[in-house]
């Protein structure tokens, strides 16, 4: 079930948030989809999942994590330098992707991504492939944070912009701080109040959109009650909707 790999890179965000590649055989896999890391302290093996940052095309996986002070791995990851070996699963897992998405009349036009800390790392994997630009008109990332620190791969992100400024619509929202061209609320808030459907210039409607969400219960549960509110169902495989979901804890 596991495999070594080693990390080639790392990068720091903020002194806790931080995110390593790490160069291992990796079963190829779709976007959206996560790995495990392990480690054996004492005579027990800790593992926790994560997320793969980076597309399938990439020779190596990349995870996303905060240091959490009393997680029994995260702490750990923090720690790992360059050259350090990391159990890792070989094989990803997971259904938070595209192929889950309803296609032909069911699809529709836009594709929004709510994610909360960490979470934007699926969706980052997603947004480095052709697959979301190729389906969609319309592809919209909402991202939220508590502070402008915790804004990771935000210059990919710009370049995102830049690369599809017609496509692409980029919503920050930073809920302790005032930042310029961010929004200053919870996303089920901003969903509530119409703020980010104002922000993108678009309405979130079942004929129109499909709507992926991740991040923490909170945000999950508050974001779901308000696009059902606005008349979208939850997607099943047995019967087609609007909102997929993934929690992250």
């Amino acid at each position: 079930m596991w495999t070594s790999g080693q990390v080639i890179e790392r990068i720091d965000w903020s002194d806790k948030l931080f995110s390593l590649r790490i160069a291992t055989e990796l079963a190829p896999f779709i976007p959206g989809q996560f790995i495990k890391l392990s480690q054996m302290q004492g005579d027990k093996r800790v593992a926790r999942a994560y997320s793969l940052v980076n597309s399938p095309d990439k020779p190596y996986a990349e995870i996303l994590a905060v240091a959490v002070e009393d997680g029994l791995l995260s702490p750990q990851l923090h720690n790992l330098a360059i050259g350090d070996e990391i159990d890792i699963t070989p094989t990803a897992a997971g259904f938070m992707t595209l192929d889950e998405i309803p296609k032909g009349k069911l699809q529709g036009k836009h594709l929004w991504f709510l994610a909360t800390g960490t979470a934007v790392g699926p969706f980052l994997s997603m947004l480095d492939t052709a697959e979301p630009w190729q389906r969609f008109e319309k592809v919209v990332l909402v991202y939220g944070v508590r502070e402008a620190q915790d804004l990771a791969y935000l210059d990919k992100l710009r370049g995102l912009e830049q690369q599809y400024p017609e496509q692409f619509k980029l919503i920050l929202s930073v809920t302790r701080e005032t930042i310029t061209d961010a929004l200053q609320c919870r996303i089920p808030d901003g969903l509530v109040s119409g703020e980010i459907e104002d922000t993108a210039g678009l309405t979130l409607s079942a004929a129109d959109s499909q709507v992926m969400i991740c991040g923490n219960p909170g945000m999950i549960n508050g974001a779901q009650a308000a696009l059902l509110n606005k008349g979208l169902v939850k997607n099943l495989r047995r019967a087609p909707g609007q909102i997929t979901v993934e929690k992250y804890w």
